[in-house]
């Protein structure tokens, strides 16, 4: 399911490719334009999609979102100006938004909370293996020339399109309720025995009993949303999500296009795009391995924006005369096969709000923060800067040292509230610390018994 979200997310990179721009007469900066409406309404539609989520079920609500945006990615084949361009753009951010931070909510339930940094990361190499198919893809797809489309790209968008629509249509079957609702009238054996199914839950009950607060049909109500969203403990998290994604994303969106400035055919250009998403996959996996053998985030993700500043500083003072083609491509290479901040923060979210309640908005917000960070890095490129962009890459210079010090000082801050916390609990007796576990109305990560995790 992910993957098919991927793809008509990739899909446009493809199409650049193949030179979309100029057979719809538009610029790089209509195109940043239509980044930004699409990662606004991606943004805009998360936190509505969780509540929608929580309300009717996850098995229901991702399913019927996939359905509608593939119905939309197929629509863009017909585009034929700067307007439809827009519109399609928007409606697949609309109704793409929610998709991941509902998703990872109902993974949350098969999982214990150390388990969760490697299960994200696996789930989030969908993304760069997408990037990899799609580019395969792409690369046989636009050399699809007809009278009937005559554009290769539109081949791209209805193709991959009808592909994620099938998906779509298979989700409704395939995607269970929860841990303990996996048999219907169409899966009678379900997916566990009914011994697993206890050991699926019970492990998972006892490792995080807050899970069991609510059922997968159970909405947040408004108090609960406002008390959600005004959890301040974790706006460091959401503070390092932003600046992590902000330092690579205008790199990555523009990789396509610089590729062909550098003189690459368009068929190359889908070909050289594949190292560096492989180069992802290897070390998104080993973070998420070593975050949890090494049971911390921070330091984790304080690496990987040293990996970003160390490539982004080179490419800033790259000559401005004569850019030397190969050098220039594997450094763009090394710098996209970072780690992403996606599966590490996701799960940092999660533990930390201690709550299903909580972890449904916190789940959106942390993602919301990502599309503000794409909607920030679309318009850091401008058209008087290229080829080189030195200006946009000398602010993407500061973010990564930005972010650098915002994962170091996000990790002090927690150090800080843990011995805080502990303080306040070791001053109560253990008659009162056992009344307090009963009958406190403190919640989620507000507890004196809970530890945030860093």
């Amino acid at each position: 399911m992910f993957t098919a979200l991927d793809f008509d997310r990739a899909n446009i990179a493809q199409a650049l490719s193949d030179n979309l721009l100029d057979d719809l007469g538009l610029t790089t900066n209509d195109y940043n334009n239509a980044n930004t409406i699409n990662l606004v309404c991606f943004l805009s539609a998360e936190l509505p999609s969780q509540l929608i989520s929580k309300k009717i079920g996850a098995d229901l609500w991702i399913p019927t979102q996939l359905c509608l945006w593939s119905i939309v990615s197929i629509s863009q084949a017909a585009i034929t100006n700067k307007a439809g361009f827009y519109v399609t753009r928007a409606l697949i951010g609309l109704f793409q938004g929610g998709f991941i931070c509902d998703t990872c909510l109902w993974m949350s339930y098969f999982y214990k909370t150390s388990e969760m940094p490697m299960r994200l990361s696996l789930f989030y190499i969908a993304n760069p293996l997408t990037n990899i198919m799609s580019a395969l893809l792409g690369f046989a797809l636009i050399r699809i020339n007809t009278g009937l489309l005559p554009h290769g790209w539109q081949w791209v968008f209805l193709l991959e399109g009808i592909f994620t629509l099938l998906v779509g249509i298979l989700s409704y079957f395939m995607m269970p309720a929860s841990a303990a609702q996996t048999k219907t009238w169409y899966r009678k054996n379900g997916w566990f025995t009914d011994r697993e199914e206890k050991i699926v839950v019970n492990r998972v009950l006892r490792d995080d009993p807050t899970k069991g607060d609510m059922n997968n049909r159970q909405p947040v109500s408004l108090k609960e949303l406002v008390l959600s969203l005004t959890d301040f403990d974790l706006l460091p998290i959401y503070a390092v999500r932003f600046l992590g994604d902000l330092m690579t994303a205008p790199v990555s969106s523009y990789l396509t296009l610089t590729l062909r400035q550098l003189g690459f055919s368009k068929f190359d250009t889908n070909l050289l795009t594949i190292p560096a998403n492989v180069l992802c996959i290897v070390t998104m996996i080993i973070t998420g391995w070593l975050s949890e053998r090494l049971q911390t985030r921070a330091l984790i993700l304080a690496f990987t924006a040293t990996w970003c500043a160390a490539c982004l500083i080179p490419l800033r003072f790259w000559p401005g005369t004569q850019v030397d083609v190969w050098p220039t491509y594997v450094l763009l290479t090394i710098l996209l096969g970072r780690a992403p901040f996606w599966p590490l923060s996701i799960s940092w979210c999660s533990a930390n709000s201690n709550s299903v309640r909580a972890r449904a908005v916190s789940a959106a917000l942390v993602n919301m923060f990502s599309q503000a960070a794409s909607v920030v890095g679309s318009n850091v490129y401008r058209d008087d800067d290229r080829p080189l962009y030195h200006r946009g890459n000398s602010w993407l210079v500061g973010v990564s040292i930005a972010a650098v010090l915002m994962c170091l000082a996000t990790r002090q801050y927690y150090i800080w509230r843990n011995r805080q916390k502990a303080r306040k609990w070791d001053q109560l007796t253990p008659e009162e610390q056992q009344i307090y576990r009963n009958t406190s109305r403190d919640v989620g990560n507000r507890r004196l018994d809970f530890q945030f995790i860093y």
